[in-house]
């Protein structure tokens, strides 16, 4: 096992964030502003003690504090109280694995204590500066003095940590912002070392600085025969110019890779991210425990994401840990609905012993939009899009508004099994109304198909009475009649109405939805429209 469980305390929108991360694969799905991106920062925090690439004690600024944290610590500051700075605290639990014992210990905040390797990284005041904080706590903003504050990264043997340990080895991913104008950035630099062994290291190393040191005798020469001759150094010590051969420039920052004979950077934000994934999940980087990925479908052509969501699930193995936040239903479903993880409002939830089979069944269809069902506050499923139509009139009519003004989600199934759905939505506890058209069979018959994922008040399903028609277009001919249906739709006499309305489903639904006339509903949309509305 990698990392088994993650404790974020103060950090951003997490004031307390307990996770318990899938070992394989985490798809960390959730609404604009939910923290998802947060996560991924505080987890490649505590494993790399960088945040964007650059070290974390550069980055520290007030705004990494929780607000409600700082709030809280004001107003008790302000009611006469002596409340301790806010601190932030970033653990990581791992399992117990041969390589990972130096880390092993019971420094934790778990009660009962738990003794296993762990990391943490720790955000405090430095008692160093206590008269400087008392005396910025006469006079205290929202912005706190992070001045006086120290960051400590620590082993759960309370070991202090000055770099990545080499067995937490971490990859990061962020195709929305892919940029390598100076040719590799720090991440992909990281990556591609894990594909060298020390050997080759070391010998391109000196190849590099053979190469550069003999600029000095042949490009450099004659030029720095003539600087030499104008004595421009104090004492008359001679001047020249020769290649730089500190660590800032080093072979890594000059070496970029190349792809179809165009530099790294240069290619497209899409290939980058793409290139960056696969390298960093190659069974050939034995080194990469843990890949972070944000957002892979930017950038990327449908047939493009098809490709590296296949090389990912290709490539994903027991000996690495995968992170990846998406706003994508095609990269949900393709990679497996049950490594899902719900962030929302700082809480999280995941989908528990979801049926594999109803697993398989999305990532055969790849295209349907179970992100949308997943975030949605509340859910109504309907058969087809002019079933949709018509419940949003009815919806409107009822309640002055349309459902979307209400967090409620119309979504059509469009052929999909009814069942399957009602699951997904159970395992994230949506509350839905399910309508059906009843094909000839009794309401009571058709709702015992799926009775294990309903709950009375939270998941309820609404079908049509036999005797009103088997199917929406002869429901609503019985509320309705022939005579006012046809004015509404525009039908002449002597057309069949229930023929055309079979027939233009979809054109039928948006001429009822437009009109001014007033429309009987189905009772069962009526009954579907009051559940979820209240």
């Amino acid at each position: 096992m990698l990392i088994n469980k993650i404790k974020i305390y103060g950090y951003r929108v997490y004031n307390q964030f307990i996770l318990e991360p899938n070992q394989k694969i985490n798809l960390i799905v959730g609404a604009n502003e939910a923290g998802k991106s947060t996560l991924m920062e505080a987890i490649t925090l505590a494993l790399t003690g960088r945040v964007n690439g650059r070290y974390a004690s550069e980055e520290l600024n007030p705004y990494w504090f929780n607000t409600i944290m700082v709030n809280d610590f004001l107003c008790k500051l302000q009611g006469g109280m002596n409340p301790p700075l806010p601190e932030i605290r970033i653990e990581l639990f791992f399992g117990d694995r041969a390589e990972l014992q130096q880390l092993c210990g019971a420094i934790n905040t778990d009660v009962p204590t738990t003794a296993c390797p762990g990391i943490s990284m720790r955000a405090y005041p430095n008692t160093d500066y206590a008269s400087e904080i008392d005396e910025w706590k006469k006079n205290p903003s929202h912005l706190l003095p992070v001045e006086y504050y120290v960051l400590d990264w620590r082993s759960f043997a309370d070991e202090k940590i000055t770099r990545r340990p080499r067995q937490l080895s971490t990859a990061v991913i962020d195709s929305r912002t892919v940029r390598s104008l100076s040719g590799v950035d720090y991440h992909l630099r990281q990556i591609l070392g894990d594909h060298l062994d020390p050997a080759e290291r070391a010998e391109i190393s000196l190849a590099f600085r053979q190469m550069k040191a003999s600029m000095s005798e042949t490009s450099l020469s004659g030029v720095n025969d003539r600087i030499g001759g104008l004595h421009a150094a104090l004492h008359d010590r001679p001047m020249a110019l020769a290649m730089d051969q500190s660590a800032r420039t080093s072979w890594e920052s000059s070496v970029i890779p190349h792809v179809d004979n165009v530099p790294f950077s240069m290619s497209g934000q899409g290939q980058q991210a793409a290139i960056k994934i696969s390298l960093a999940m190659s069974r050939h980087s034995g080194a990469t425990n843990f890949v972070m990925v944000e957002e892979p479908e930017n950038h990327l052509t449908h047939t493009s994401l098809t490709t590296l969501i296949s090389r990912i699930r290709s490539l994903a193995s027991n000996e690495q840990q995968l992170f990846v936040t998406t706003h994508s239903s095609f990269v949900l479903n393709r990679l497996g609905l049950d490594a899902l993880l719900l962030v929302e409002n700082s809480l999280q939830s995941r989908i528990p012993d979801l049926d594999p089979e109803t697993v398989s069944y999305f990532q055969k269809l790849p295209g349907y939009d179970t992100l949308r069902m997943i975030l949605a506050k509340k859910v109504v499923l309907v058969e087809g899009p002019s079933d949709e139509i018509i419940f949003e009139r009815i919806f409107n009519d009822l309640h002055g508004k349309q459902p979307m003004e209400c967090g409620i989600d119309v979504l059509s199934m469009r052929g999909l099994s009814l069942r399957r759905c009602l699951e997904l939505c159970a395992s994230v506890d949506k509350k839905v109304a399910a309508l059906r058209d009843n094909d000839g069979a009794s309401p009571e018959e058709l709702s015992q198909a799926v009775q294990s994922w309903l709950k009375e008040g939270k998941r309820e399903i609404f079908i049509g009475k036999v005797e009103h028609g088997e199917t929406l277009e002869p429901q609503l001919i019985h509320h309705n009649g022939e005579s006012s249906l046809r004015k509404i739709l525009g039908i002449r006499a002597d057309a069949d109405l229930a023929t055309w309305m079979k027939r233009e489903k979809t054109e039928g639904a948006i001429r009822i939805a437009s009109t001014s006339e007033d429309v009987q509903p189905p009772e069962y949309m009526v009954d579907a429209a009051r559940f979820i509305y209240g």
